[in-house]
């Protein structure tokens, strides 16, 4: 995969000469009088003319500021291109056959190998029914033609223009919101994705949110070590998670950071004040700066269940891209295409391992080719 770009303020300063202040002077409009011309000789006593009133112009467009300098430097901020690491998931992706043949003779097998591989019922019927139509246009019969043909299909439907990470407006901090329920790789992922910006030379700060377990923040201060990030964590253990996110913002608008990144606590689907506390949170942050993704972790060994948690989530939190984890342990990465399908909600990254750098930006081509190879 290509190097991404994303854009970033950058920040000069040029002088800026102070504007010379134009004073109008008004001349006082001179009078011309008129000689006196009489037939018969009369003296005539002089007439002392009234010294004229000069008025001085009122300009109304200009405001007049009294004892306020004109700075001599003006900041101007300008917006730079940032190259950052190239990532790719390609081997971490089982294929949907490595268990089963690919049966060119009798395609009506391919449903239930998508089925199990979580496509769903419906979008399994929809893309063998379209791998059909395909192989009879085009005349396709072998197995390796058949397969390209189920690769295009997939990587066709999985193809979204808003599968990149909201990272281009230039409004610093970014903020990242990273939500999902215990054990799915959450703060794996934080820790993950801080490296990588940190790796492109942008300044990142995490906001250690989970303050429900002591254990949480140990373990996000720990990758947040390893990624070259400033963690910022509450004093005392239970503190309310949203001074810790509002804080965390704070923090980093004052270092003029480029991303903050906010781990939650575990959050179950069904406990309604959990996810109020979530809300909370997200409301606390926009009082300070927008938030720019809200990325739902799912493991992608849950299946359809991983389905259910996007479904709660995306009412309550404004999900705005999932990361799809563990891709690497189980060959039913076919939730994302559920995910897609169904809610409408494109797949940004995938975990496909536990070191630091297994992760990327999801590729439907990348990934499609995997699935089918």
């Amino acid at each position: 995969m290509a190097g991404l770009f994303f854009w970033k303020k950058k920040r000069t300063t040029e002088e800026v000469a102070p504007e010379p202040v134009v004073e109008t002077v008004v001349e006082p409009t001179p009078v011309v009088v008129e000689p006196v011309v009489e037939p018969t000789p009369v003296v005539v006593e002089p007439i002392v003319e009234p010294t004229p009133v000069v008025v001085e112009p009122v300009v109304e467009s200009t405001p007049v500021v009294e004892s306020v300098p004109t700075p001599a430097v003006v900041p101007v901020q300008e917006l730079e291109k940032v190259e950052l690491p190239k990532r790719s998931a390609k081997k971490g992706i089982r294929s949907l056959f490595s268990r089963v043949k690919f049966d060119p003779e009798n395609l009506d097998e391919l449903e239930d190998v998508l089925i199990q591989a979580d496509f769903g019922i419906d979008a399994s019927m929809s893309i063998v029914a379209e791998v059909k139509e395909r192989a009879k246009k085009s005349g396709a019969s072998t197995e390796a033609q058949l397969k390209q043909i189920l690769a295009d299909v997939i990587a066709e439907n999985l193809e979204r223009d808003d599968k990149g990470l909201n990272l281009s407006d230039g409004k610093l901090p970014y903020v990242f919101l990273v939500v999902g329920v215990n054990g799915v790789g959450k703060t794996t992922t934080i820790g993950k994705l801080a490296n990588w910006l940190s790796e492109g030379e942008w300044s990142v700060f995490i906001g250690a949110a989970d303050t429900f377990r002591a254990a949480a923040v140990e373990q996000v201060a720990t990758w947040a070590e390893r990624a070259g990030a400033q963690l910022v964590r509450s004093k005392t253990e239970g503190a309310d998670p949203a001074s810790v996110a509002f804080e965390a913002v704070e923090a980093a608008i004052k270092a003029d950071a480029d991303i903050v990144i906010i781990d939650t606590a575990g959050r179950l689907q069904n406990k309604v004040d959990l996810m109020g506390e979530l809300d909370k949170i997200r409301r606390v942050i926009e009082k300070q700066a927008q938030i720019n993704e809200v990325l739902l972790v799912i493991d992608a060994t849950t299946g359809q269940n991983g389905l259910v948690q996007a479904k709660a989530f995306a009412e309550v939190a404004k999900v705005t891209g999932v990361v799809l984890t563990k891709l690497d342990g189980t060959a039913r990465g076919g939730i994302v295409y559920s995910i897609q399908r169904e809610l409408g909600i494109p797949v940004k990254l995938v975990g496909v391992g536990e070191g630091i750098n297994d992760f990327a930006f999801f590729d439907a081509v990348e990934f499609a080719n995997g699935l089918v190879s």
